[in-house]
């Protein structure tokens, strides 16, 4: 049976949520500790994404500083490479990091990366998804109508689908990262080493919000179970 917002099944995300937690302080912490050291050849970020993108075959892609902190990204809708004010012109290996793992992204916009199509495609489902997904799930569940139950649980498997397909995207941003910042000369070895844990850590960040959203499908799917077996 079902028990109320406050169930039981909520501690199958418990988990998930503390590691989300973990993952964005390592991340934050350990952009700071590699923020203070500086790389050995001095490239700015910006400096270092428009020489990468110009060997890569990418000049048209614009790098555009944006605020905050940590808000780097590459938007595909208008080919634009979007550098936070802490990375722009940093020439720290973090900085150096983040930027190279964002031009990762340019390149695959530009080869027709598979993971990163199907992410597009699914991106907007998604997004409606996430907000509409589980009150069509409590709203079936209150009215006792299973197929809006049903279609609760539908909506939100396109959201872990999308988290699920980031994967694949984010982690080969970083390796095409890590290979153009030593392969370019930008960073020596032991730097690209330490760029790499930048990148890990945020890649920890991807894997708890994935690791989220399965389980919370799962207790979904326990909810949906017990509330049928309860009316049978």
């Amino acid at each position: 049976m079902y028990y109320g917002f406050y169930d039981p099944t909520m501690l199958l995300v418990l988990p998930a949520l503390l590691l989300a937690l973990w993952a964005q302080f390592r991340v934050q912490s350990t952009f700071r500790k590699y923020s203070r050291v500086q790389s050995q050849q001095g490239w700015t970020a910006a400096q270092m994404a428009a020489d990468l993108l110009e060997r890569s075959g990418l000049s048209d892609v614009r790098i555009e500083r944006v605020r905050g902190s940590l808000t780097d990204h590459y938007d595909p809708r208008d080919n634009t490479l979007r550098l936070s004010e802490t990375v722009y012109d940093s020439s720290s290996i973090a900085a150096l990091g983040v930027a190279a793992h964002e031009c990762g992204h340019a390149m695959q916009e530009a080869e027709g990366y598979r993971p990163l199509r199907i992410r597009s495609k699914v991106a907007p489902i998604a997004q409606l998804g996430s907000w509409a997904a589980v009150p069509l799930f409590m709203l079936g569940l209150f009215m006792s109508w299973q197929p809006l139950v049903t279609a609760g649980v539908v909506v939100f498997t396109l959201v872990v689908a999308f988290y699920l397909v980031t994967l694949p995207v984010e982690f080969d941003a970083s390796g095409r990262a890590l290979e153009q910042l030593e392969g370019g000369g930008y960073l020596t070895t032991a730097e690209t080493d330490d760029a790499g844990r930048v990148l890990r850590a945020a890649a920890l960040t991807y894997v708890a919000a994935a690791l989220q959203a399965v389980l919370q499908l799962v207790r979904l799917l326990l909810i949906a179970g017990g509330n049928r077996r309860s009316r049978d």
